[in-house]
């Protein structure tokens, strides 16, 4: 059960960056969503989004690699 919940908590992540990346697309094609107003507001809205999503997965990915002890010693925990 634990490992489920933590996929469907990685899986929310993953999608944020998704649709930020549709929203940029579109916002590059000129197609503007409905909640959107203006394209460089859709434009925006995307690169937030995905880049919430994006630092998420890396920092999930990077505590991970820390707590196996499989990360450079530049990346590794500072002791004390």
């Amino acid at each position: 059960m634990g490992r489920f919940v933590a996929l469907v908590i990685l899986l929310i992540p993953i999608f944020l960056a998704g649709f930020g990346i549709k929203l940029m697309r579109d916002a590059f094609f000129h197609i503007i969503q409905p909640p959107f107003s203006s394209i460089s507001l859709q434009f925006l809205a995307g690169i937030v989004l995905f880049f919430i999503g994006f630092a998420f997965i890396g920092g999930f990915i990077l505590h991970r690699d820390r707590k196996n002890g499989k990360v450079a010693p530049r990346f590794a925990k500072k002791e004390g």
